[in-house]
């Protein structure tokens, strides 16, 4: 529950008051008291009690004044409607004002969770089950997660994620669950638009996870440059207690000049002068994690189930994360032998000897990592990829595909991928543009069912087929709906049987 006066409080501290509306007078002080049982965003859902927030880029004032026909009697915006409400609250920005008085509400549930964020352009979600895995043996199934695929607010039930991160009234509601439900840890990805659009404003983590940087998500949508993506994607490393960079990435020196600025610790893993020092061995699923203090605890040899060195480093990530917030290094260990992320770099073996991967490989740095490896395990076979590009969002991603195709692949089958409501055609055409190699035989196969089939048909024994994009996603979105869709591990686990 939040009272009136409360709410001025909140507001006030964060510089985020403009006045207090009645029909009758402009004040900057609560006119009265009044206690709201609930909070919403959503016009559907509200009554006498609630403080509705008008917010989002496509609000309209008759979503406001049906909600005043539902009870409503008091709302929060940046600007007054013309309504007959008991009550506007105006603030200079509503997403803020949304967090701030979201975690209030729900009584700073923050604060009774160790919280690890990840962000990068790749790698967040491999990291957020690695880590979850450790840390549920290390605190005996005690550990929410919220990422791309998958939230859990209990440790063991699923449900399919909507948003990354989701809204911060969302966000705080499903972190006071996982208290209710007595969990002690919460692994979450951080997007670049968590921090775009304000989802974690005034959230501090207690560890954040930086893995990459590159272009992506950059688009008339949502972010219009890569210096705005990455400005967005670095307030991670601002707003958490503990800091750990992969010593190699794009921009290291500037993310370590944030991090000093302000005087928060880092920790570094990767090559030999990383804090960290991430070594292959000869098993391909084996490294070997050793450093010169080692204060963690951590020197040692590890397995994991997912192939491809840069998931050894994502799994080095996720064991110096675990341990800063409790685990030991046996957890670690088990965590990482037992770790399996639906449609990361998921295998399957055709009956003749073909390797099929199943990844959700979507930008250019994934793409580029994971062709890269299947060329390095294949070097007498064909390299033929599958994949795609989602519609109405990141258009600068289909350039990039393009040019990891270019680079690595032998085949390339252009096919639908959540177009929504372009043309699947179209983003094919967009994405063949960027492949700078006449070497590289390009189809377009609108049906990805269809591709998937031939494709592991002809397969001969010494090739290797990348089905990149969906993973194990069950819908494709078409038009703005969500089309059922086999997904792509089921769909190869049932064509090697044919």
């Amino acid at each position: 529950m939040l009272t009136l006066t409360q709410i001025q409080q909140i507001l006030e501290k964060e510089n985020l008051l403009r006045e207090f509306i009645t029909p009758t007078h402009w004040t900057l002080t609560a006119p009265f008291d009044k206690d709201f049982e609930k909070i919403s965003y959503d016009s559907r859902e509200v009554d006498s009690t609630t403080l509705f927030f008008c917010k989002g880029n496509n609000f309209q004032q008759r979503f406001l004044e049906q909600a005043l026909k539902d009870g409503l009697t008091c709302y929060i915006a940046e600007q007054p409607y013309e309504v007959a409400a008991e009550l506007a609250i105006i603030v200079t920005d509503i997403r803020k004002a949304l967090a701030v008085l979201s975690m209030a509400f729900y009584d700073y549930p923050q604060e009774k969770l160790k919280l690890i964020g990840i962000t990068g352009t790749k790698g967040k979600t491999t990291v957020a089950y690695f880590t979850k895995q450790i840390l549920d043996l290390a605190t005996n199934k005690k550990t929410a997660l919220l990422s791309t695929l998958n939230t859990t607010l209990d440790g063991v039930t699923f449900f399919k994620s909507k948003l990354t991160t989701p809204e911060s009234l969302d966000l705080y509601r499903m972190m006071a669950e996982a208290v209710a439900n007595g969990m002690t840890h919460l692994v979450m990805e951080v997007s670049s638009q968590a921090y775009k659009v304000a989802r974690v404003y005034g959230l501090t983590f207690d560890v954040g996870i930086f893995l990459n940087i590159s272009p992506d998500h950059i688009g008339p949508i949502e972010h219009p440059t890569f210096e705005d993506y990455f400005y967005c994607k670095r307030q991670l490393v601002a707003n958490s207690r503990q800091v750990i960079l992969q010593h190699e990435i794009d921009h290291f020196d500037l993310l370590q000049e944030l991090a000093e600025k302000q005087m928060i610790p880092v920790i570094t893993y990767g090559n030999e002068a990383a804090d960290y020092q991430v070594k292959p061995l000869d098993h391909p699923l084996a490294f070997a994690l050793s450093s010169a203090e080692d204060r963690l605890e951590l020197n040692g040899e590890y397995k994991i189930l997912l192939a491809g060195d840069f998931n050894k480093e994502n799994a080095a990530a996720a064991l110096i994360a675990s341990a800063l917030v409790g685990a030991d290094q046996a957890a670690g260990r088990q965590g990482l032998a037992e770790a399996l992320v639906p449609g990361r770099m998921n295998l399957l073996l055709k009956s003749n000897g073909a390797h099929i991967y199943v990844d959700y490989a979507h930008n250019y740095l994934s793409m580029k990592s994971l062709l890269a490896f299947a060329k390095e395990q294949h070097p007498n076979g064909k390299l033929l990829v599958i994949t795609g590009s989602t519609g109405n969002k990141a258009e600068s991603r289909r350039d990039g595909l393009g040019q990891a195709i270019g680079e690595y692949a032998d085949i390339a089958v252009l096919t639908s991928d959540d177009p929504n409501f372009e043309d699947p055609k179209k983003i094919a055409d967009e994405i063949q543009q960027g492949i700078q190699n006449d070497r590289v035989h390009v189809h377009f196969e609108a049906d990805r069912k269809k591709a998937i089939k031939e494709a592991i048909h002809n397969a001969g024994p010494n090739d290797a087929i990348i089905l990149a994009g969906k993973g194990t996603d069950k819908y494709m979105t078409v038009n703005g709906e969500d089309l059922p869709y086999e997904g792509d591990y089921h769909l190869a686990e049932t064509f090697i049987k044919d």
